[in-house]
């Protein structure tokens, strides 16, 4: 049994939750999640709410709230699209909370004792008439590297950059609009220029202190070559700390106004939401953070790539005493109708509308991000594209094939399962696939190819059409009685196998399908016998797994965007 922590991306606590949210960071996840649990493997899967920082006062001084109706607003908002979707959390958690706020600042203190971090003074931007030091997301203009004139001080939403605020072309003040000044003040910073060496052997070889701890064949591309730039580049020090007043206050004498910085903050949301998670479930935290058994994997956006490839190692390392990641399958974005997904101006998909808008297709929803994940690179989600996969694929194939089977069954055999009476050539060929998708799926789940891993879950689909068209048990069943018992129940192994293979993508289906062939599975390698339903064993009526997604919805859809 192997043993995991997996985290995903802590969502700020300022907005909604979109489809490029889920396809970027959360679906991949789940799905991990519940393949590794059906493999019987010992998972904690822990989110929560960043609720510090920068982007929770702008919400705030736009919606002309305090932060902190801000933070309860979206953290429930958040927490319920999530449910609606069934991304299942072991637990999501808040970096509000005292326990986090404790944890932040016992782990500043642990390093600020090692004297990790140097205390220096700089020149940053003061907004005059706001009268407050500018972090990071109070400034904006034009990214030097593609000319986006609405790019924030720490990073470009256009292409994606890490950026600090002296980078910004034509600087401005997102609180008065005005033109800031440099003024002095001093804040804690990590060299991490002084971690080169181990982290550029660590990433490059998945090697640190003679010892192998991850294998870097199974890191993207896109993962590896950012970090080898930024390292390639030379390392700089980052400020850890910044001037505001809502976030972890820094544990220090005479640092009032100083709070930690997100990148500090934020990636010990995941240890502070654990502690909590084995609070309530009885167990020692520490046996995940500090075993070198426990496998860590962090799902991310291309955009947090540096911080947790980078930042959030050199941190624990710094510390001691806690493993480093064994991969981190950061996404590329998602966009929508061809534009980049857009939150100001409201170019977004978001959960709660979809769910509205579609109810009780959540896994229709699943589906389709899965199946255009953006893996490598950039994809597009359009409303087209989602109206042809779901009728073509999971309406047409999937839900079709299983309909047909349960029919046929229920017509013929009073809903009893036929008798394998005997087996020829083309059988065993048939047979010998199904048991063979289990492996072929999860090896693809395991390298974090959830794209491919689906199309192999609906090629599993194709094959009990193919075989139904080519046999036609509904021709052979006054002629050749005993052959079709042994079709019918061949098709109906593919039914259980669909049932258990699909848990991961398409859960609610999975367990429509148990309560039709009225029975469950307890593991993923159920799936590899292919003699699951017995002769005589009583199923249920055939339903519906999906519906035809109309134009005039789709339409209605489209003309939302516009």
């Amino acid at each position: 049994m192997e043993k995991f922590i997996v985290t995903a991306a802590l969502p700020y606590a300022n907005g909604p939750i979109h489809i490029g949210h889920i396809a970027g960071a959360y679906l991949p996840a789940d799905i991990f999640v519940r393949y590794q649990k059906l493999k019987n493997n010992e998972v904690v899967f822990v989110c929560g709410s960043d609720e510090h920082g920068a982007a929770i006062t702008l919400r705030a001084k736009k919606e002309g709230q305090t932060p902190h109706k801000i933070i309860e607003k979206y953290h429930k908002k958040n927490e319920n699209s999530f449910k609606s979707l069934n991304i299942n959390f072991s637990i999501y958690h808040r970096t509000s909370s005292k326990l986090h706020h404790d944890t932040a600042q016992q782990f500043f203190k642990a390093l600020h004792s090692k004297n990790v971090f140097i205390k220096k003074k700089s020149n940053q931007f003061f907004d005059e008439e706001a009268n407050q030091f500018l972090a990071d997301r109070y400034i904006k203009g034009t990214c030097p590297k593609c000319n986006y004139e609405d790019a924030y001080g720490d990073q470009c939403e256009s292409c994606g950059s890490t950026l600090s605020p002296s980078d910004l072309v034509n600087p401005k003040s997102t609180l008065s609009g005005h033109i800031p000044i440099m003024k002095e003040t001093s804040h804690w910073y990590l060299p991490m220029q002084k971690n080169e060496k181990w982290l550029k052997k660590w990433i490059e070889s998945g090697e640190i202190n003679g010892v192998m701890v991850h294998d870097p064949k199974k890191w993207k591309n896109n993962v590896l070559g950012q970090c080898k730039s930024w390292i390639d580049g030379g390392l700089q020090s980052r400020a850890m700390t910044r001037d505001l007043d809502w976030g972890v206050k820094v544990p220090l004498e005479n640092e009032n106004g100083k709070v930690l910085y997100v990148w500090l903050d934020a990636p010990i949301g995941y240890i502070s939401a654990t502690k909590e998670w084995a609070k309530n479930e009885k167990k020692n935290w520490e046996k995940y953070w500090k075993n070198p058994d426990t496998k860590l994997i962090n799902f991310i956006g291309k955009d947090n790539i540096v911080f947790h490839c980078i930042i959030f190692p050199i941190i624990l390392k710094e510390h001691g005493d806690y493993i480093l990641p064994t991969n981190v399958p950061a996404n590329e974005f998602l966009n929508l109708e061809g534009g980049k997904i857009s939150t100001s101006r409201n170019h977004a998909i978001w959960i709660d509308d979809y769910l509205t808008s579609f109810p009780e297709k959540e896994d229709v929803l699943r589906y389709v991000l899965c199946s255009i994940s953006p893996e490598n690179k950039d994809s597009d989600f359009t409303w087209k594209d989602f109206q042809t996969r779901n009728n073509s694929e999971l309406v047409a194939i999937f839900g079709n094939f299983v309909n047909r089977v349960i029919v046929l069954i229920n017509k013929y055999w009073g809903g009893y399962a036929p008798n394998r009476s005997s087996i020829n050539k083309e059988d065993d060929i048939v047979l010998r696939k199904i048991c063979q998708y289990p492996d072929k799926i999860g090896t693809y789940i395991n390298n974090y190819k959830f794209r491919d891993a689906l199309f192999e879950l609906i090629n599993l689909a194709r094959l009990g059409n193919k075989y139904l068209a080519e046999n036609e048990p509904w021709k052979q069943v006054k002629t050749n009685p005993k052959r079709t018992e042994t079709i019918l129940n061949i098709s109906l192994q593919i039914v259980f196998s669909l049932s258990v293979l699909s848990e991961p993508f398409l859960p609610i289906t999975s367990k429509k399908l148990c309560n039709i062939l009225n029975t469950s599975f307890s593991n993923w390698d159920c799936a590899k016998n292919s003699n699951n339903i017995k002769a005589n064993h009583k199923i249920k009526n055939a339903e519906h797994l999906f519906e035809i997604i109309t134009d005039e919805k789709i339409t209605e859809e489209i003309n939302k965007l516009n």
